[in-house]
């Protein structure tokens, strides 16, 4: 059984080659006598610039004869090795049919082939090879496809993003999904980085591989496939049709077709489909130059081996009870529209496997509450979205171009800098008082001040703000139980991001998963 040793230090300026030497010198053992280094994990400490410090936990065994000292080590852990259980194979004449092709509806599908099953995944938009370029089109003539864009198509929304794995959860599953993506493509070390990502441009390769596999298994893949209708007899889901024309024998729907599809959330409430309501953030894109940020972070001689820097900010409003914080940031990015409706401006920041880009971009957001929202029903958030991103379409003199403004300008600080920034479709320069709701506006005046005493230098001359940030979150929840299951509709099973369950990769990959094996238990039956 392998051993655990924590906190392994390493100056940026060391080799991970060393990392065996230093074990062995922290253990007082021979280097001949360890064996299988690995390492579990790694982070950046920066706290106290200019020692920044690379932290390692490592996995590690060792010859017989020093087995039982290590053992009683108090700084030496044994490796508590998980087996992963083979699932038990399955048949079944149930058709399953999986909406979207994002981390929920692919890892489940993933789940769903290991029990031997097969589904048929209908997705409205592209495959991603055909997506990015429909996307690059956009990004460079202001041609939108409303049915395949950053929001819609093969990957989810995460596929034109920093591709970050980041998960508060401590699930079993989060290494299971790692360790799934590391074996379609991913860089090795996302299984073990403190900040796991993969860059947008490795991840359309793995989801490519990802969708090779599942077709291998059996499984049919549509694309160009959009649903509009469910059939719902007694109370369970029966069928659903595609593009209005196309009527496919459904007894298991695994729903996971993301935060953006309207028109799905329409339909469930045109269904009687259970649905509430949902708090979610709204705000503006802010853009620094890297290198101001590496500085902020690291120090002003950072050594240049150090990954592009990120940070995570928040503030409250005691009085208001309102919050701004930093959301998605994407270090070494671009800022790029992510709409998917004609009309409307949406921001999202995107990043590549080698964040080589000058920039660095963050969402500043601000809570928006239920009372906040336009009117009553489920689908009130799904118009206060809308209104806004109409209204930054429009301050964007149209084309898909972005509201933008210098950050000093939109504080009312003297010294405003030029307006510069890597959005595409591109910009025009605005006030952006009018951009979105005022306790937004307010809210992030106040919190980017704070901002600034935490970070010094980030108020500057040289960023810039672009609005607006409009799909944190879904403003929708699906209602389900325990089991994942609909409270109204048997069957269907809402999942992932879209469905209000998750916010991200990772945890919507989770999500997925379970409902698969919920789905399988009860074929068992």
């Amino acid at each position: 059984m392998p051993f655990i040793y924590r906190n392994i230090i390493l100056s940026p300026l060391e080799s991970e080659e060393t990392l065996p030497a230093v074990l062995a010198a922290k253990l007082s053992v021979p280097l001949t006598s360890i064996h299988n280094v690995s390492i579990l994990r790694k982070g950046v400490d920066a706290r106290k610039k200019p020692l920044i410090k690379l932290v390692y936990t490592l996995s590690f065994c060792v010859d017989d004869s020093l087995r039982a000292r290590l053992g009683a080590d108090p700084a030496v852990e044994w490796l508590d090795e998980i087996p992963t259980p083979v699932p038990e194979q399955l048949r079944s004449s149930k058709k399953i049919v999986i909406v979207g092709s994002g981390p929920a509806g692919l890892f489940a599908a993933l789940r769903l082939a290991e029990y031997g099953l097969t589904a048929t995944i209908i997705e409205r938009g592209e495959p991603v090879e055909q997506r990015a370029l429909t996307v690059q089109r956009f990004w460079k003539d202001g041609i939108l496809d409303p049915e395949s864009n950053v929001q819609f198509g093969e990957g989810g929304a995460g596929t034109f993003s920093d591709g970050k794995l980041t998960c508060r959860s401590k699930d079993p599953l989060v290494p299971w999904v790692l360790n799934k993506l590391a074996a379609f493509g991913a860089q090795p070390e996302v299984r073990y980085l403190a900040k796991p990502h993969i860059g947008t441009d490795r991840l359309r390769m793995v989801i490519s591989a990802l969708r090779q596999e599942l077709l291998e298994k059996g499984f049919a893949v549509r694309f160009g496939a959009k649903l509009t209708d469910l059939g719902i007899k007694e109370g369970r889901i029966t069928s659903v049709t595609v593009n209005d024309n196309e009527e496919l024998p459904c007894d298991h729907l695994i729903l996971a077709s993301g935060h953006s599809a309207r028109d799905t959330f329409e339909l469930l409430e045109r269904l009687a489909v259970p649905l509430q309501r949902k708090p979610f953030a709204m705000g503006l894109r802010v853009e620094h130059p890297q290198d101001l940020m590496n500085s902020i972070q690291y120090g002003r001689n950072y050594p240049a081996t150090l990954p592009a820097a990120d940070y995570a900010v928040a503030w409250n409003n005691t009085t208001s009870g309102r919050s701004a914080y930093s959301f998605c940031m994407c270090p070494g990015g671009v800022v790029v529209g992510g709409a998917s409706e004609l009309g409307g401006v949406v921001t999202n920041g995107m990043s590549g496997q080698l964040r080589n880009s000058p920039y660095a971009n963050s969402a500043l957001v601000v809570n928006v509450r239920e009372e906040d929202f336009e009117g009553p029903g489920a689908l009130a958030g799904v118009r206060l979205q809308r209104r806004w991103e109409q209204r930054a379409f429009e301050l964007g003199g149209g084309g898909y171009r972005a509201p933008a403004q210098n950050l000093l300008d939109f504080l009312r600080l003297p010294g405003k800098g030029a307006v510069r920034t890597s959005y595409r479709p591109g910009i025009r320069e605005v006030e952006l008082d009018s951009a979105l709701p005022p306790f937004i506006i307010d809210t992030l005046r106040e919190g980017i001040a704070d901002f600034g005493r935490k970070l010094r230098g980030f108020i500057t001359a040289e960023a810039t703000l672009i609005g607006i940030e409009s799909r944190t979150s879904s403003p929708v929840r699906i209602l389900r139980d325990s089991s994942f299951e609909s409270v109204g509709v048997k069957g269907l099973y809402p999942a992932g991001e879209g469905a209000g369950y998750a916010g991200g990769i990772m945890s919507s990959a989770v999500d997925g998963i379970k409902i698969a094996d919920n789905i399988a238990g009860r074929l068992k039956m």
